[in-house]
């Protein structure tokens, strides 16, 4: 089996959020997948994409954990999840929760789903996509300065903005 091309897999994923204003609105995976096809991506690309949402859906659909971080409490980030979640990425979820965005529980969302990638570092713009999909199947509102942030690639001219953590 090859790996995932997370690229294509992600340009499918954003299709999905613009066409459809709630997660709820999409088709089941045969006629999703079928209008996929239509909209001129790969058989092995969607199938990528439809297996990786239907582990969002899974969590999203599952038990709630029965204690969940206090706000403010600080994330201890395994060894494996340090080397796949770079700083950059670690910065952006603590900077998003620092803005009310998310809570503990949806940025575990998160990091499980970066992690089903399979990637041995996750790029932030495909963190980005991650979040987005993630506060899109929660149906959560979306400021949208915040959705300009996850939705636009930055510039190369541009000055990139750091979310390292210091």
């Amino acid at each position: 089996m090859t790996g995932p091309r997370p690229r294509a897999m992600f340009d499918i994923l954003v299709y999905l959020f613009e066409n459809y204003v709630h997660a709820d609105a999409c088709p089941e995976p045969a006629q999703l997948a079928r209008k996929l096809t239509a909209a001129g991506f790969e058989e092995e690309e969607i199938s990528e994409a439809l297996d990786w949402l239907s582990g969002l859906r899974q969590l999203s659909d599952g038990e709630r954990p029965a204690q969940v971080a206090r706000p403010g409490s600080l994330r201890v980030y395994a060894d494996d999840e340090l080397v796949r979640l770079g700083v950059e990425c670690r910065g952006f979820l603590q900077f998003l929760e620092n803005a009310g965005i998310l809570d503990a529980e949806c940025r575990e969302m998160i990091v499980e789903r970066a992690l089903a990638l399979g990637e041995s570092e996750i790029e932030l713009e495909n963190l980005k996509v991650i979040v987005l999909m993630v506060l899109w199947q929660q149906d959560r509102p979306i400021n949208g300065l915040i959705l300009d942030e996850l939705l636009n690639e930055s510039d190369e001219d541009d000055e990139p903005v750091s979310y390292a953590l210091h």
